[in-house]
C-alpha cells in the first residue's frame, strides 16, 4: 500500500487562489507596467543583438570547425557529468538539511550556499590553491603520479565547486514540501528507510529534484571564471564554450557569436523546463 501513496500538501490550492487574486490586482495598477518596462528592454537587448546578428548559415559552417565542435562536446559531457556527481553526492546533504536538526547545520548550510555568492574566480583561485600540483593536498597527489589542475578532471571539479548548490537547494526544498506523515506511514507499512526513500521521498520530490539537475546542468555548461583559473583553456583539452566564447573575441568574432547563440538556446530552454516542472509541483 505504501508505494501507492500520494502527495496532498495543504495549502498548496490555496497558494494558487492567492496568486490568481493578486494578478486581478495588477490589471488594475497599469502604471505598475510602465515601470518595469526599463528594465525589461535593458535585459532583452542585448539578446535581441545576440539573435540579430547570428545567420543559420553562418552557424552551421561554425559548427564544422573542429576546434568549435571540440568546445561543444566537452560541455555538454563535463557539463552532464557535474550533473551526475552532484546529485550523487548533494542528494544526501539535502535530506539530512530537511529532515534533520544537529548541531552545525547553520555552518553546513553555509558552506552549500557559499559558492552561489562567492566569485567564480575566487573559486578558481581555491581549488588551484587547494588542488594544484603545488596545492596544500594536490602535492600529495603529485607525489602519488596523480594531477588535477588543467586537465578535464578539473573542468568537473570547478564546474561542480559552483554548480552543486543549486541542485542542493532545490532539494531541500522539495524534501521540505513532503507531508512527513506519508514517510511515517510507509514505514509502519514495513518499508526501510532506502524503501520509504525511493518509492515515497523521491517520486513525491521528482520535480524539485528535476529541476534543481537541470539548473546544475545549466551553470555547469555556463561556467568560466574558475575553470580557466584550475583548468586553463586549452583547445581540445580544457576549453569548454564560455571559454571559446572568450578566444573568440580575440581571434574569431563569429565562433564566440555561435557559441554564445548556443548557450543561449540552452538557457531558455532550462528555464522554460524548470518553470514547466514548477508548475506540475504546484498543481499536484
Amino acid at each position: 500500500m505504501w508505494q501507492r501513496l500520494r502527495l496532498r500538501t495543504p495549502g498548496k490550492h490555496q497558494a494558487v487562489r492567492v496568486e490568481t487574486r493578486h494578478r486581478a490586482r495588477l490589471r488594475r495598477s497599469p502604471w505598475l507596467l510602465v515601470l518595469c518596462i526599463p528594465l525589461a528592454l535593458f535585459l532583452l537587448l542585448p539578446l535581441c543583438a545576440i539573435l540579430l546578428r547570428a545567420s543559420f548559415p553562418l552557424l552551421l559552417s561554425t559548427l564544422q570547425q573542429h576546434e568549435v565542435l571540440q568546445a561543444v562536446t566537452l560541455s555538454l559531457v563535463t557539463a552532464s557529468i557535474t550533473t551526475a556527481l552532484t546529485i550523487v553526492l548533494g542528494t544526501p546533504i539535502a535530506q539530512l538539511l530537511a529532515k534533520h536538526t544537529f548541531r552545525g547545520r547553520t555552518l553546513l548550510e553555509t558552506l552549500i550556499e557559499a559558492p552561489m555568492v562567492l566569485p567564480p574566480a575566487v573559486a578558481g583561485v581555491g581549488l588551484l590553491l587547494a588542488f594544484g600540483r603545488r596545492g596544500i593536498w594536490g602535492s600529495y597527489l603529485d607525489a602519488l603520479g596523480v594531477s588535477l589542475a588543467f586537465t578535464q578532471a578539473a573542468v568537473v571539479m570547478a564546474q561542480l565547486f559552483v554548480a552543486a548548490p543549486f541542485y542542493v537547494k532545490s532539494a531541500v526544498g522539495g524534501f521540505l514540501e513532503i507531508d512527513q506523515e506519508l514517510e511515517q506511514a510507509a514505514a509502519l507499512d514495513g518499508a526501510s528507510s532506502w524503501q520509504v526513500f525511493r518509492y515515497v521521498t523521491v517520486p513525491l520530490a521528482l520535480p524539485a529534484l528535476l529541476g534543481g539537475a537541470i539548473m546544475t546542468w545549466a551553470r555547469a555548461l555556463g561556467e568560466f571564471g574558475a575553470t580557466i583559473l584550475f583548468a586553463g583553456n586549452l583547445p581540445g583539452r580544457t576549453q569548454t564554450m564560455p571559454l571559446a566564447i572568450y578566444m573568440g573575441f580575440e581571434l574569431e568574432l563569429n565562433v564566440a557569436l555561435t557559441l554564445a547563440l548556443i548557450l543561449l538556446a540552452c538557457s531558455f530552454s532550462v528555464l522554460a523546463i524548470t518553470k514547466g516542472l514548477l508548475k506540475l509541483d504546484v498543481g499536484r
